[in-house]
């Protein structure tokens, strides 16, 4: 229910680039580098000649030869000229499919986010909260700032050094093995660099969360805990970048099949995180027996919503934090609570589920998904499209290139930190759709009032977000805008006003 930034800046989406499906180049019907050696002395000559050739060369990083016996008549300037109409031709493609996919985004977008909740007068913190409770957040918000910031410049800035400069293809023009090595040691040795850099702020961060009482880990449990986090995100972008490499080296238009590969994984992935992966942070467990569970299940049940458990994760070896969430979609959905929620009234404890209920109903795990998957898609066009201004002054001559990968994973940040601001203006109207359902469903703002500020104390959750934060972090409305919805929807059903 609650979102927190951290040190590192807003992390790198994985699903800019993958998929495993295969296409035929123009023309010939022939994917590049399927031709026999029998055939090479035709299918060599001409403009799919001159294509095979220059990608070739492009594709271990090296210069096509120039030298050798003179042209014959299809390698001259005809060729190169057919290659380029073909080049142009591809890209007013993308462009189009780039144009069509926004479309559908937006519209999938528009049509699923609840953009009129409930009208909610303005916050007011000093309501609800004590002064002393207010200087507390505005001393952590100010405590952590500095750390959060530095965090999303120093992301910024190597990102822009990939996508702007030689560096990348320089570091990784020191590796040796097969493309398919260079490209998993470059996801790895990037990573390792980038991480190395912002290693000391995650420490400084996780000092000021001990120090406000929120972290409850040692040293060894954080490490531990952020290693996996690396090593889940190598992981994917080793996938996704072996797969676009090996696409771009055979076929000629490999945004079709990595758009349609993106779309895939982030599919499956949204379905397979929730047991795959979230274990690797946390144990679960049923929740025990008793009337908290009967009574949620029995609520989910006059929800319409199918629930056959809900789970409670063993977060209070890391944190003191309140929390609930739900994750998954189909046979995977699940409904989970932190084990330090249950320390909370049973009927706080009840509306906190019923929030996590109005997510289940609307599905919006299922719609999120959808959009991730067309975004991902729209992440690889938009890559090829770009790709060819930025190529020059990166070093690199072609995606097929594995030197590329700094570039691709350079672009692919940018690109999860512009769309960060529209993702967080979505999930603010979803959580306050959700904010809704969990009050017309228990009917008890009081609680719900209740609830909210002991998330908001607990949390130490800014009770005053400034402008530009609210903008960059906040995917959740501020507690006190929560407390006015809830109040709001008090008077509308005509039930006594907390």
């Amino acid at each position: 229910m609650s979102g927190r930034r951290d040190a590192d800046g807003p992390s790198e989406e994985a699903g800019a680039g993958g998929g495993e499906a295969a296409a035929t180049g123009p023309g010939d019907g022939v994917p590049v580098g399927a031709v026999s050696a029998e055939d090479a002395a035709r299918t060599d000559g001409g403009a799919a000649g001159a294509w095979r050739r220059r990608e070739r060369g492009q594709g271990d990083g090296v210069p096509a030869t120039t030298d050798g016996p003179a042209q014959d008549p299809g390698e001259g300037p005809v060729a190169d000229a057919a290659v380029d109409a073909a080049e142009r031709r591809f890209r007013r493609q993308a462009a189009v499919v780039l144009a069509v996919l926004a479309a559908v985004i937006l519209a999938v977008a528009a049509s699923s986010t609840p953009w009129t909740v409930l009208a909610a007068g303005p916050p007011d913190p000093a309501r609800d909260f004590t002064a002393a409770e207010i200087a507390r957040a505005r001393a952590f918000d100010a405590a952590t700032s500095l750390p959060s910031y530095l965090g999303l410049a120093l992301t910024l800035a190597f990102a822009a050094l990939l996508v702007a400069t030689p560096f990348g293809a320089r570091v990784l023009g020191r590796l040796k093995g097969p493309w398919w090595v260079r490209v998993v040691l470059g996801v790895l040795v990037l990573t390792a660099i980038v991480e190395a850099v912002r290693w000391p702020l995650g420490v400084w961060f996780e000092t000021l969360l001990r120090d406000y009482g929120l972290s409850t880990q040692d040293w060894a449990g954080w490490t531990a805990d952020r290693l996996k986090g690396l090593g889940v995100e190598a992981f994917l972008l080793c996938l996704m970048l072996l797969v676009l490499v090996g696409l771009a080296r055979r076929v000629r238009r490999w945004w079709i099949p990595a758009a349609v590969g993106a779309c895939a994984l982030t599919v499956v992935m949204s379905f397979v995180y929730p047991v795959v992966f979230e274990p690797l942070f946390n144990d679960f467990t049923s929740m025990p027996q008793g009337s908290l569970r009967d009574n949620l299940l029995d609520m989910a049940e006059r929800d319409g919503v199918p629930v056959q458990d809900v789970l409670v994760a063993d977060a209070s070896r890391r944190t003191t934090a309140l929390n609930a969430y739900v994750s998954g979609f189909g046979a995977t959905r699940r409904i989970v609570v932190y084990d330090t929620l249950l320390k909370a009234p049973q009927p706080q404890v009840e509306l906190v589920v019923a929030h996590e209920l109005g997510h289940a109903e609307a599905d919006d795990v299922l719609f999120g998904t959808l959009v991730g998957a067309l975004g991902a898609a729209l992440g690889v066009v938009l890559l090829y499209l770009v790709f060819g201004a930025v190529r020059r002054r990166t070093g690199v001559t072609s995606i097929a290139d594995p030197r590329a990968v700094g570039v691709v994973m350079g672009l692919m940040t940018l690109g999860s930190l512009i769309m960060g601001p529209a993702q967080n203006v979505i999930s603010r109207h979803v959580e306050a759709r959700a904010d809704v359902h969990a009050l017309d469903l228990t009917r008890d703002p009081a609680t719900f009032i209740a609830m909210q500020k002991r998330l908001a104390i607990t949390n130490i959750s800014d009770l005053s977000p400034d402008p530009v934060e609210y903008v960059l972090y906040a995917s959740h409305p501020s507690s006190p805008e929560r407390i006015a919805l809830a109040r709001s929807w008090a008077e509308l059903n005509g039930v006594p006003v907390p």
